[in-house]
């Protein structure tokens, strides 16, 4: 059999779960973020079944013309993954087990139905009564002939009622959880300074007898159980219906999508978990996974500060020091181009820079893409009011992006509301890119500004997540964002647009084939004994052609580094490699979203800031730009933050040929944690005056 060239990208997915639960496992992280870590594994495991196990139990239905294309069968990578997620579920329960003694020490406890005082189960009945009793209606599900669709963001009790005298028949039930309307966490009354927690579950657990007094039971036992369902939306190609209406109708039906995990109470009697498991038409080889008393644990990820009384160490965001004290964004890039590193610097100055847009009378238009927005969005509060000071505003919402969608939705309605026009995107390409451009004329000269950025335009998620967004009035790069959202306007008129641009690097047209190119003048200058090197910072790498291109590199000598923080699918061990490839996965406190490229050039590196990462999807089906950096001051800023993610030998592990995730080695180093001295590096950096840009001309 020929070895596979790439390593299987869902098994890769797998094991940037684990550095994950690796996170929430490590004594040194403070309390409540491992709690944190737990829930987004977690929560990420979730997404995984909806999307990436639902499809492959889709291609086994497909048959051996799809499998012609994979280097393995769907049922072979099933398989494996079952194996790893069942054992990733026991270190799970192990870590959380540790995580629940931790929390002891600090006198904070996490009490059940069982464990109550007089006190606390007065207050757990009129607290039940008060605030939870409306929302629960029983399914009693024996007596339902049709058994009901249960939503997989929730959770469920299910329930058995018996009597001790056996005078009647048990009965089986389900009680839906209302996690939407009301919090998981319940805070007790409770004494001699400990913190007591008790979920809402179990407070419906201790409640039972009230909930089913009308059966006349004296027994109730109820365990959580899960459903995780088919979430890819298929969206057919009826012409005479429009996106909008094939998405809502995908939204219907993901809610009704097939099963694809059951994920239950081990403790679960077992007359109840086979009716369910029939019920449901499930199989015994359907990724039934027994697991501990609590699940849905993504809800940890806000599992209560108050309790906690050392305050968090995470530092706070500041504002970029060009900007401190400037009266004005827009005149600050009008003179320099300016580079914000989230979450280090804050996201308000781009906040700020869309609110002098919509403020400014000689501004006249504002066009701006949308991917994934904050709940309460202050971009689109920018937005609507630069309408009613009588801009011309433009926004490109995603409606596909993947788990956003009802919000988008939502943010279409009330931009269209104010007066916005709304682009939905296209046919056949997601728009993934990260732009903004806002026209402005003076004296009959009109400039263009506004940003380029590897990360959404979300405040909320700009606190965690590391991205890159340069704030810049440069002539060559607004004219090829401009050119962009000519295209996006103007999809079927204009598709050849994309062709013209001469500084970014686009999806799908050019970015494929211009990487390449870079790639091999690194293999030409490597042949001819210059510097050649590539490093390439990404969420996740996995396109085949680009894979294999840096084989051919590595193994023309080519020095290769690479910064992956999730998928990774290249095999990095290599005899023929001249060089050894080093590749790392960095997951801390902050989630490395940035996508960076940059490219050795014989001494004078070309540097690219990136909203794509090297898969299929992104360089083929989606709308993306790379944008290239020449600032001097800014290009050696990201190069010099690069090389310090490079140097961590805390928080980085190996990415080797079988993904075992191994810390790098710290012994008799001193010990670089990047994430701290990244903040340190950009707080204490001074900058130089900024001169007039060269390139703020008419476009």
């Amino acid at each position: 059999m020929q070895k596979r060239r790439t390593i299987v990208r869902d098994i890769s997915w797998l094991s940037f779960n684990a550095r994950v639960l690796q996170e929430a496992g490590d004594e040194t992280v403070p309390l409540r973020e491992r709690i944190k870590f737990l829930g987004i594994f977690s929560n990420n495991l979730d997404e995984f079944f909806r999307v990436r196990v639902a499809t492959l139990k889709r291609m086994t239905l497909v048959g051996a013309k799809t499998k012609m294309h994979m280097e393995r069968q769907p049922e072979s990578i099933l398989e494996e993954i079952e194996e790893k997620v069942n054992l990733q579920q026991l270190e799970f329960e192990r870590i959380w087990k540790e995580i629940q003694k931790e929390l002891a020490r600090e006198k904070i406890f996490l009490v059940n139905e069982k464990r109550l005082s007089r006190e606390q189960q007065k207050f757990v009945v009129d607290y039940f009564n008060e605030q939870v009793r409306s929302y629960i209606i029983p399914l009693m599900i024996e007596s339902i002939q049709a058994f009901p669709t249960l939503n997989d963001k929730s959770i469920y009790l299910a329930c058995k009622l018996s009597r001790r005298d056996k005078s009647i028949p048990q009965r089986f039930a389900l009680v839906s959880v209302p996690t939407r309307h009301l919090n998981r966490f319940i805070m007790l009354p409770s004494k001699n300074e400990e913190r007591q927690i008790i979920l809402l579950e179990d407070v419906i657990r201790f409640c039972l007898p009230y909930i089913f007094s009308f059966f006349k039971y004296d027994q109730f036992s109820a365990h959580v159980i899960k459903v995780t369902r088919d979430a890819e939306i298929d969206i057919d190609n009826d012409v005479s219906t429009t996106l909008i209406q094939k998405l809502e109708k995908g939204l219907k039906s993901r809610k009704s999508g097939k099963p694809v995990r059951f994920v239950f109470d081990k403790e679960i009697d077992i007359g109840l978990l086979t009716y369910l498991v029939k019920r449901l038409g499930l199989s015994l080889r359907e990724n039934l996974i027994p697991g501990g008393r609590i699940h849905n644990f993504k809800d940890f990820m806000e599992f209560p500060d108050a309790v906690f009384t050392q305050k968090s160490s995470r530092k706070k965001p500041f504002t970029h020091p060009l900007l401190r004290h400037a009266d004005s964004v827009t005149n600050v890039i009008f003179e320099k181009d300016v580079m914000l590193n989230f979450p280090y610097h804050s996201f308000d100055s781009v906040i700020d820079l869309l609110r002098e847009a919509a403020i400014d009378p000689h501004v006249i238009s504002i066009k701006i893409t949308c991917y994934r927005l904050a709940s309460r969005s202050k971009v689109i509060n920018a937005l609507t009011n630069a309408v009613r000071n009588g801009k011309q505003v433009t926004a490109v919402l995603e409606l596909r992006a993947r788990f956003d969608e009802e919000a988008n939705l939502m943010w279409k309605e009330e931009l269209e509301e104010a007066g916005a026009k709304v682009v939905v995107g296209l046919p056949n390409q997601k728009v993934h890119a990260k732009l903004c451009m806002i026209r402005k004329r003076i004296d009959n000269v009109t400039t263009h500004y506004g940003f380029v950025s590897t990360g959404n335009l979300n405040e909320k998620t700009a606190l965690v997540y590391g991205d890159q967004c340069m704030l810049t009035s440069d002539r060559k790069i607004m004219a090829d964002v401009n050119r962009i959202f000519t295209y996006l306007e103007h999809p079927k008129t204009r598709i050849d647009i994309l062709n013209s641009c001469k500084t970014l690097l686009v999806c799908p047209t050019s970015m494929r084939r211009q990487l390449v190119g870079y790639i091999n003048r690194e293999i030409k200058n490597a042949r001819h004994g210059k510097e050649a090197s590539i490093i390439v910072k990404l969420n996740s790498l996995s396109d085949e052609e680009l894979i294999l291109k840096l084989e051919d590199a590595a193994r023309a000598g080519v020095e290769i580094k690479m910064i992956i923080r999730g998928i990774y699918c290249m095999y990095t061990e290599n005899k023929k490699f001249i060089k050894p490839i080093q590749a790392i996965s960095i997951v801390d406190e902050y989630l490395e979203h940035a996508r960076v490229i940059i490219f050795g050039n014989g001494g004078n590196k070309t540097v690219f800031i990136s909203s794509a990462d090297w898969m299929v999807r992104n360089l083929d089906h989606r709308v993306e730009a790379a944008c290239p950096v020449t600032e001097p001051e800014i290009k050696k800023e990201i190069i010099d933050i690069i090389n310090i993610q490079l140097s961590d030998n805390v928080k980085a592990r190996i990415l080797d040929n079988d993904l075992k995730n191994e810390y790098v080695n710290s012994r008799n180093k001193v010990k670089v944690r990047s994430q701290v001295e990244t903040y340190h590096y950009l707080r204490n950096k001074k900058y130089q005056a900024a001169p007039q840009h060269p390139n703020q001309t008419e476009v």
